[in-house]
């Protein structure tokens, strides 16, 4: 649709700003009226990303090993009664602030913020500080960590993974340990998928890795090329359960997920967003990793079943050094 510019628009008397508005919208209002941004058609974003409609996401920084920005991010869904989910939490430049605030009306729209990654805990005490009104739903591992927080309850409970049905739906990877991962260092596989049927989109952290422009050190020495869609590499050894069935549990569980879900985009938290052609592209990923789950099958059948690394009651509080976003 054209556009015009304007340049008397003012929202909350903030200075007026400069924003991209259909020719045949117009505004009559003061600087003290409040105008709900995320109705207004063609409203242009820097820092949030409009997947599809009604599906947000906002890109972090997130430095490996304090040097390789592999990012991280956040999504914001818009549920039918015209309020939003907050899916992680990820750090917030000012610019990224102001947008999220105009979408949500400063924090008030958002009924829950849910925490999708034991090991992405970095934003979440900066996150409820600036919006301790917002309901902080997190994994196992954050509420055993971030204990100083209020928790409204895990992500993972059966009856908040269902709150939001048929908009949104959850589930939790087959063949993974989510509770209490180890080692905590390496085992970052297993995270919660959050389906938004309306926008065809799939929001997952660290499970699936979706790479869309590596940069010169990823390419050389990560062999990581553009646009591309890979599991973690933990998959191949302590991201399962090293037991004969788990890989073959996780290869039916994603099968189920590409059938089930009608989604075209897939946001990840590393490297990337796929916006259309995801389900193929998982298609593929999974096609292309079958003959190695099996293999690690038939490797899990020789081991002894002591080796289990989802030990349970062995909890390290150690929330430095092994977080990933």
């Amino acid at each position: 649709e054209p556009t015009k510019r304007s340049h008397h628009f003012n929202f909350r008397g903030q200075e007026d700003c400069d924003r991209t508005l259909p020719l045949n919208f117009t505004v009559n209002c003061t600087s003290a009226c409040i105008v709900d941004m995320s109705t207004i058609p063609g409203l242009s974003y820097e820092h949030v990303i409009e997947v599809a409609p009604g599906f947000y996401n906002i890109r972090g920084v997130f430095k490996f090993k304090g040097i390789i920005d592999i990012g991280t991010h956040m999504s914001l869904v818009k549920l039918k009664n015209g309020n939003f989910l907050v899916l992680d939490a990820a750090p917030l430049e000012d610019k990224a602030k102001e947008e999220f605030d105009a979408l949500t009306d400063n924090g008030s729209k958002v009924e829950a913020c849910l925490n999708t990654h034991p090991f992405h805990t970095l934003a979440i005490p900066d996150f409820h500080a600036a919006y301790p009104k917002i309901p902080l739903y997190g994994c196992p591992r954050h509420i055993r960590t971030l204990n100083n927080i209020a928790w409204a309850g895990a992500v993972n409970d059966c009856k908040l993974m269902s709150r939001w049905e048929p908009e949104i739906e959850m589930r939790i990877p087959a063949g993974s340990e989510f509770n209490n991962p180890k080692p905590e260092k390496t085992n970052h596989f297993s995270s919660v998928f959050v389906f938004h049927k309306e926008s065809r989109t799939i929001h997952v952290d660290d499970t699936i890795m979706v790479v869309q422009n590596p940069g010169f050190f990823l390419k050389t020495f990560g062999k990581m090329k553009t646009d591309t869609m890979t599991f973690h590499p933990s998959i191949k050894d302590v991201g399962l359960y090293p037991t004969p069935e788990a890989p073959l549990q996780f290869r039916d569980w994603v099968q189920a997920i590409i059938l089930d879900w009608d989604f075209d985009n897939i946001c990840g938290a590393h490297l990337g967003n796929k916006i259309g052609g995801a389900k193929e592209q998982l298609q593929d990923c999974l096609s292309k990793a079958t003959k190695s789950l099996e293999k690690l099958s038939k490797k899990n059948e020789k081991k002894n079943p002591s080796e289990d690394n989802g030990e349970e009651g062995k909890v390290a509080l150690n929330i430095k050094g092994c977080e990933c976003g």
